[in-house]
């Protein structure tokens, strides 16, 4: 009976459902679990940020079950951080750099390469010419019909050019993808000078071109 009476507080967000999570703020619905223990906004907040973080993942660690094992570690460290975020500031960039960390230790104890980039088309050719961009080579999302093999061949070409650049390039340019910050909140995300982060861009687009256009003069992309 006490332990119904304790939990009776969070009845009322329970009533909400998942019309009521849905429509909270990403701060709110943290908030709600780490000062009130409404798990249902937890649970939430879970399911808001999976394809994006494990998308994040995906393309940071270069295996999906890295990915899966860090983004439940992430959620595990935001849980036991909890009382560090300060509500009045947003939580993804609080939340992708904790998953950035783990991406990071997971890296370091794997010794693996994996990158990520933004939306300028490679090669130089222009989108209307057919030449793809960034972007639509970072995507991962639902095949078309009859088109995984081709997509398939292509993510792996993808990967095997963020092989080759440095974890550091990696970094800067999947925050810069996946949470969409400015240059400024990047560099206090990350505790760089903010012309470092310019030129960790510039460096990482530069990068991804010339590897990209290395594997179409040799007839692979």
């Amino acid at each position: 009976m006490a332990a119904a009476e304790r939990r009776q507080p969070d009845s009322r967000t329970a009533d909400l459902g998942d019309a009521g999570y849905g429509s909270q703020s990403d701060e709110t619905l943290f908030l709600r679990f780490r000062d009130r223990g409404d798990e249902g906004a937890f649970r939430a907040l879970i399911d808001r940020y999976h394809d994006d973080l494990m998308r994040f993942l995906y393309r940071m660690i270069g295996d999906r079950q890295g990915a899966e094992d860090v983004f439940q570690e992430a959620f595990l460290q935001a849980h036991l951080a909890g009382a560090s975020f300060d509500g009045t500031r947003k939580f993804r960039p609080w939340f992708f750099t904790i998953a950035a960390n783990k991406a990071r230790d997971l890296l370091r104890k794997n010794k693996r390469r994996r990158m990520l980039e933004l939306s300028a088309p490679v090669g130089g050719a222009s989108r209307g010419e057919g030449g793809a961009s960034f972007v639509d080579l970072l995507e991962i999302d639902v095949d078309a019909p009859g088109e995984r093999m081709d997509l398939d061949e292509r993510d792996a070409l993808v990967q095997r050019v963020l092989d080759s650049m440095s974890p550091t390039l990696r970094e800067v340019l999947l925050l810069a993808y996946f949470q969409r910050l400015s240059y400024a909140q990047i560099a206090d995300d990350l505790g760089i000078p903010l012309g470092t982060v310019k030129s960790r861009l510039h460096a990482a687009v530069a990068a991804f071109g010339k590897g990209w256009n290395a594997l179409v003069e040799e007839g692979l992309a």
